[in-house]
């Protein structure tokens, strides 16, 4: 599910405030520990079997929104991790706009979800592993920026292999069962 995030929810890496010339300061995330929060939220998909996508959205340090997949759970072929991550964050600041907003998701973005982080006017997007299947930024397709009135900083690679990983066991372990599904198939048509 799609829920806030706060340090309640990610009790192993909080932020800390830190005191410089007695001033308290806000320690911000990196960008590793972002993609961190994403690549869970994939693993959380995955265990619902959904494609292992998490998205993270966050604004002047502080997470606004984190969403992985569900498509196939809410039969609606645009709730990508993208989608219902910049839906939140949109909501939580009561504006269709997030221009100082980065989107962190852990697989590249497809059309649909780079339109939309383009039509909320985010500032970065930060992705894990490349989509050779389906990616807009670098992989199918490249998207028409210099035609457009606004330009995102897109970076890629963070944290790929990691993310790649957890694509390949989802993607291994879902061959498995439906080679074992058509196993016991085949036994039953035996047995008639």
């Amino acid at each position: 599910m799609i829920r806030f995030i706060n340090e309640m929810y990610w009790p192993e890496i909080k932020r800390k405030k830190v005191v410089k010339d007695g001033v308290k300061k806000r320690h911000f995330w990196s960008d590793e520990q972002l993609m961190h929060l994403a690549l869970k939220e994939a693993e959380k998909g995955a265990r619902r079997g959904e494609v292992p996508v998490g998205a993270v959205v966050v604004a002047e340090g502080k997470v606004l929104a984190r969403a992985h997949n569900l498509p196939v759970s809410r039969n609606d072929p645009t709730a990508h991790a993208e989608i219902l991550a910049l839906r939140l964050a949109c909501r939580r600041r009561k504006n269709y706009r997030l221009p100082d907003c980065d989107l962190f998701v852990t697989l590249e973005p497809c059309p649909m979800c780079l339109g939309a982080a383009w039509q909320a006017r985010i500032k970065r997007i930060v992705f894990a592993a490349y989509d050779p299947k389906a990616g807009a930024v670098n992989s199918v397709m490249r998207f028409p920026w210099e035609k457009l009135n606004h330009q995102l900083h897109i970076q890629g690679g963070l944290l790929a292999k990691e993310s790649a990983e957890i694509l390949r066991r989802f993607f291994q372990k879902r061959r498995e069962e439906k080679r074992e599904k058509g196993k016991r198939g085949k036994k039953r048509v035996d047995k008639r």
